[in-house]
């Protein structure tokens, strides 16, 4: 069966994630009942990774092995259809037949998210589920130094979810940058593979400095910690973004 590699981009908001639920619907389930539509079999769906829910992507990828052989673009448009008629907030970018040890999981070498908050006094309109509105000014630049302490490979556990299954909490976290733009404060984020909750829950510790309540050297001891509960707030998942997926 010929295997294909899709692009997707959803708005995270109405969904319980990218992982197909017994009593919600999900992303995953969306894009498999568009191709079901569209080929008349129902293949299950791996994804780069299992966004939670709420928490949006601009290029996730997910591999699917398909029945027959489709040009890539006529996949891409059938599949579109189908989830513009069911209403879903969801759009395939792009499809691709690749080769059959293509794995959208385990082939991926880098995954990069951003975490978007909005840092104004006045709430958003226009973006009030995708990003994290925060009224009160912060400190950037202190968010920025203290950011790079997390860069490099660590043992995460005070960044990782108690319930988290991966097999363990070293990482290598090869990006962690704060940019401001006006009222939009930037936070981006890359590694190989992150721990469930990690980006999230950096970021709500990056708040902290940003606030003042913590300093660097707090940051760094609450790494050192090991600790979960030394853990700043979890930030919430609207301002979380899956942005892209690096494949050799």
């Amino acid at each position: 069966m010929p295997r294909y590699k899709l692009i997707i981009e959803y708005d995270g908001a109405p969904y319980a994630g990218w992982q197909s639920q017994a009593n919600a619907r999900a992303v995953q389930d969306a894009v498999e009942d568009a191709i079901e539509r569209v080929s008349g079999a129902r293949p299950r769906l791996t994804a780069a990774g299992r966004t939670d829910a709420g928490v949006h992507a601009l290029r996730q990828t997910a591999h699917a092995d398909l029945d027959k052989e489709w040009r890539g673009d006529t996949l891409r448009d059938a599949l579109n259809a189908h989830l513009k008629l069911m209403d879903d907030l969801v759009s395939v970018i792009a499809a691709e037949r690749v080769d059959d040890d293509f794995d959208a999981r385990f082939s991926a070498r880098k995954r990069h998210y951003l975490y978007r908050i909005f840092n104004r006094r006045a709430p958003p309109a226009l973006d009030k589920h995708r990003v994290w509105h925060i009224p009160r000014k912060l400190d950037t630049e202190a968010m920025q130094d203290a950011a790079q302490i997390l860069v490099g490979r660590h043992d995460f556990t005070t960044f990782r979810a108690t319930h988290c299954q991966a097999k363990s909490p070293v990482k290598t976290l090869d990006r962690l940058d704060v940019i401001r733009r006006d009222d939009a404060v930037d936070i981006f984020a890359s590694s190989r593979s992150f721990l469930h909750n990690q980006v999230r829950s950096m970021v709500g510790s990056l708040v902290e400095v940003g606030y003042g309540r913590w300093t660097r050297d707090d940051l760094r001891a609450a790494l050192d910690a090991k600790d979960r509960t030394r853990c700043g707030q979890v930030a919430p998942p609207q301002g979380l973004y899956l942005i892209d997926v690096d494949y050799e």
